[in-house]
């Protein structure tokens, strides 16, 4: 097939599918060269000839009711998984970090605590087999299903692969003048009645607020690059899947889209997923995390025209037929422990695992 994309925006009813029919999708080397562009985006953590940023023209742009789509309705208040469907997945939900997270986290938190870094992130990818390949937009249909509030999007090109993603963070986001964005970090479980709400009740830790305050500032130092008129509300609690985050939401206007491209080169990497400083975060990260990011922790969405809908590609899974690639990560700060931020890393990968294993209707 050729090059397609398929997303659903948070509380859609509706997907789009946004198809290139010949050639391959641009290939650009900086967020820079999306100045004036218009189509789906995907870009990956780190720019390199193996994993550009790729454009896919939009040759074809088709709209999918979900509502006709024969989906179980289930939502993040009702996970189910099937045993059976459980069974075939690799033991992966263990009590204790094993022995290459334990090294990567020993020696990110050791710049820690020398002051090299305020904040690192730290990721991981999971492996899961499985016993007969399940369909990519099978896959979609059911993570648009299980996650109402999240952006859902399906991209497959010959050059990034296969890849899905449900993700709550708003990279960019606007029409026109005006604009938003989000500072999204801090990380908790929610279990056993809390999960009937929206994380109103989450006590938040110091080391939680402490990590969302440093992406919120870091944005709002990013903005003013940009523009002089823009606000700030929060953070506030805002649930994703069985998740709960603290987020700000900034508004900003802009004189103009024909720069969006040099908007988006200083806003990303955000802190959410790289650090502080930011520019030697990347670097350590780059050199020291034992599995390569690829496409997971950059950003994807739609680019341009009328209005543009960016987000930050986190729970996501590169999709392959007997197996899926699951990645997560975490924001370390000085005071973090090992066991602590394993078990955070292994309650993201759940969004993407429920997807494999859920019971079909």
């Amino acid at each position: 097939m050729s090059a397609f994309a398929v997303y659903r925006l948070p509380y859609g009813t509706f997907a789009t599918m946004v198809q290139q029919t010949d050639g391959e999708p641009a290939e650009l080397s900086s967020c820079a060269e999306l100045n004036g562009k218009h189509g789906f985006v995907m870009a990956p953590f780190e720019v390199t000839d193996s994993h550009p940023i790729l454009l896919l023209r939009p040759d074809e742009v088709e709209r999918i009711d979900l509502w006709n789509v024969e989906c179980g309705m289930r939502n993040e208040n009702n996970l189910v998984a099937d045993s059976s469907l459980q069974s075939n997945l690799l033991p992966h939900s263990t009590l204790h970090a094993p022995r290459e997270y334990s090294i990567d986290f020993a020696n990110f938190h050791a710049q820690l605590e020398l002051g090299t870094f305020r904040k690192i992130v730290l990721s991981r990818c999971a492996e899961e087999e499985l016993d007969e390949p399940v369909s990519p937009m099978e896959l979609f249909y059911r993570a648009c299903d299980l996650y109402p509030r999240m952006f859902i999007s399906l991209v497959s090109t010959e050059k990034g692969g296969c890849w899905l993603t449900a993700t709550p963070e708003i990279l960019l986001e606007g029409k026109g003048t005006d604009w938003r964005t989000i500072a999204l970090a801090g990380t908790v479980r929610l279990e056993g009645e809390q999960l009937s709400g929206e994380g109103e009740t989450v006590n938040w830790s110091t080391k939680n607020i402490q990590e969302q305050r440093y992406v919120a500032t870091y944005i709002a130092e990013c903005l003013e690059q940009f523009t002089s008129n823009f606000s700030e509300e929060g953070p506030s609690s805002v649930r994703a899947a069985n998740l709960v985050h603290l987020r700000s939401d900034f508004t900003f206007t802009l004189p103009s889209n024909d720069h969006l491209g040099d908007l988006l080169q200083a806003l990303y990497p955000t802190p959410a997923v790289c650090g502080l400083p930011k520019r030697e975060a990347f670097h350590f990260i780059t050199h020291n995390e034992h599995t390569p990011r690829l496409y997971y922790s950059g950003f994807q969405g739609w680019l341009g025209g009328d209005e543009t809908h960016l987000y930050v590609s986190l729970r996501c899974m590169k999709v392959e037929d007997r197996c899926c690639y699951l990645y997560a990560g975490g924001g370390l700060l000085k005071d973090s422990t090992l066991e602590q931020e394993w078990q955070e890393t292994e309650a993201k990968l759940e969004t993407m695992r429920r997807c494999i294993a859920i019971r079909k209707m």
